[in-house]
């Protein structure tokens, strides 16, 4: 890291509003927040903690900042916010010592395993006057944000309904750990789900009641790339999943989520509305063209960007709730949006299971639009 940016980064702890940040997981997806930290001047990465300490020690050196272990960070003093990278089955456990140590707490998706695990790190939270944030934050970026301005704008009228389909053939031929992919917390569903189920609620807002399909493939998975290559991947997961979601105000939300496809056209995002239909970008990513096809014309046609912050990427969300905790106001990618989301992920499974329509107990506010903006300087 160059003299410059250390010298940067120095300045933003004397200013105000600066969360200090201590990074628990440097996995594969830790590479895309540190990309972007250094953009976002009301955060300052301070520590980084893994379980493989000698990785730890790696990044740390990257980044130019301390390499602790993961108590040591917890109890560290300078760490005001935990950026809980780890993986799905470890959310819940590394966020509510977080919060015990007094620490915010802003994880990668999903909040956790399933809604049980969830309700005692917002409750503890909520005690202790902490801020839980959850993944996904691209939602926050100009496709899915152009998007909602131009639906609120009544760019095809009414919306009716909507329509997703997202797959692959699986995780395992990319990434070089793949296997939690295909243990409880993720899978389709839970691992993709969360872009998806979160843009619809940013949209149209929160869901009813769900009702799902299921199915594991017999496909037997191995490592594809890395030293682990060959590596047998066992299945504790359903690798396709169909699910209709009614909104509370009516709408209706049809969505697939597959690891076991091999080729497809998909992906799939569009919005059906009494005067035309969308095509909304996709939601893993914060920029997109949204495309609207007017019942005059029914011919696609690009519409100018209009809302979302440009040039984004993850953490611009952790950023987010910097901010709101320093204005006092609810931030956009925050832990009940994310439950809402894990509720309705596991409503969708045990509906499949059961061959029933399940109730979603929760409700959440549609977050706060982004209005168009290049620079986080306005937050």
């Amino acid at each position: 890291m160059s003299d410059d940016l250390l010298l940067e980064r120095a300045e933003r702890v004397e200013g105000a509003g600066v969360l200090r940040i201590g990074v628990i997981g440097v996995g594969n997806i830790s590479a895309q927040y540190f990309e972007h930290l250094p953009a976002l001047p009301n955060l300052q990465l301070v520590a980084v903690a893994d379980m493989n300490e000698e990785r730890a020690r790696e990044v740390a050196a990257e980044q130019g900042v301390r390499a602790l272990t993961v108590d040591e960070l917890l109890a560290d003093a300078d760490v005001d916010a935990v950026l809980n990278l780890t993986i799905p089955a470890a959310h819940a456990a590394i966020g509510i010592r977080a919060i015990e140590s007094g620490k915010h707490v802003y994880g990668e998706k999903p909040l956790a395993l399933n809604p049980a695990e969830a309700e005692p790190l917002l409750a503890l939270a909520a005690e202790r006057g902490l801020r839980v944030g959850s993944a996904p934050d691209t939602v926050l970026g100009t496709g899915i944000q152009t998007a909602r301005k131009a639906l609120d704008d009544g760019a095809i009228g009414r919306p009716i309904a909507a329509a997703i389909h997202w797959s692959a053939p699986g995780h395992e031929l990319w990434h070089p750990a793949p296997a939690f992919y295909y243990q409880p917390g993720g899978g389709p569903l839970f691992d993709m789900g969360p872009y998806y189920l979160s843009s619809i609620v940013t949209l149209f807002g929160p869901i009813a009641r769900v009702s799902g399909l299921a199915t594991t493939s017999p496909r037997e998975r191995s490592v594809a790339t890395g030293p682990l290559a060959g590596t047998a991947i066992p299945v504790d997961v359903a690798t396709h999943v169909s699910a209709l979601l009614e909104h509370e105000n009516g709408l209706t939300t049809t969505i697939t989520v597959s690891f076991d496809v091999w080729k497809s056209r998909a992906p799939l995002f569009e919005v059906f509305g009494t005067e035309g239909t969308m095509a909304v970008p996709d939601p893993n990513r914060f920029e997109g063209d949204v495309e609207i096809a007017p019942a005059a014309t029914r011919e696609w046609e690009t519409i100018p960007v209009s809302a979302g912050w440009a040039d984004s990427g993850r953490g611009f969300g952790l950023a987010d709730m910097a901010r709101a905790i320093e204005t006092d106001r609810p931030h956009r990618a925050g832990g009940e949006l994310a439950f809402h989301v894990l509720e309705v992920m596991d409503g969708i499974l045990r509906a499949a299971e059961s061959h029933t329509v399940i109730d979603i107990a929760s409700t959440v506010d549609r977050p706060a639009p982004v209005p168009l903006a290049s620079t986080p300087a306005s937050w």
